[in-house]
């Protein structure tokens, strides 16, 4: 598929066939190909959670509103972003790069993020904002429909899911067979949307 089309077929879809099951080669291929999505000094800040144990989605979909896909969706992926992930033995994230690369990289990666909680946190949410599009993309080219979701607990998730301290959660996309059409789509004009040069 191309990836306009993919764009442009891709919607929030609230309802999938719970009865549906994703191959697990499909899942590899779907995660496989989201991480080739770029991030901020090729961290990879993300980590994501794949909830597949139906007493686990039962307890998510009671701290989220009730939401059906929670449960129906053939996967339900909690895409969660490793805060320290910047200090984390930080050479093999440009191991294949030239050594001069690297050793301007290094202390670079260093004194932008060093004592500097909130950047790191906007960082890593940055990276994991990118991720999620292309995992939507992805399963839009695969045949599958997604749901972004923010509309739940996000300390009772992180609890369920056993949150390591130093992560956060940025959401949850529930990915299946979709059972009806999205709502309409409504969409500003892009002439509302883009300023040239200035506001």
């Amino acid at each position: 598929m191309e990836v306009i089309t993919a764009i442009k077929n891709r919607r929030a879809t609230k309802s999938f066939d719970p009865h549906h099951k994703m191959s697990e080669e499909t899942r590899r291929v779907l995660l496989e190909i989201s991480a080739l999505a770029p991030s901020a000094y090729n961290i990879q800040h993300w980590r994501i959670v794949d909830v597949q144990d139906p007493a686990e989605r039962a307890a998510i979909r009671a701290v989220a509103w009730g939401q059906a896909q929670v449960t129906d969706a053939s996967a339900l992926y909690v895409l969660c972003a490793d805060l320290n992930a910047w200090q984390e033995e930080p050479q093999r994230y440009w191991v294949t790069s030239p050594q001069p690369v690297q050793d301007f990289l290094l202390p670079k990666l260093d004194e932008y993020y060093r004592g500097k909680q909130e950047v790191a946190r906007d960082e890593a949410m940055r990276s994991l904002g990118i991720f999620g599009m292309a995992l939507m993309l992805v399963a839009q080219d695969l045949g599958y429909d997604s749901c972004p979701m923010d509309g739940f607990d996000f300390n009772a998730v992180a609890q369920i899911i056993h949150l390591p301290a130093d992560f956060a959660i940025g959401y949850m996309v529930a990915i299946g067979k979709g059972t009806d059409n999205a709502w309409p789509r409504n969409r500003e004009p892009v002439e509302k949307l883009v300023y040239i040069d200035h506001f």
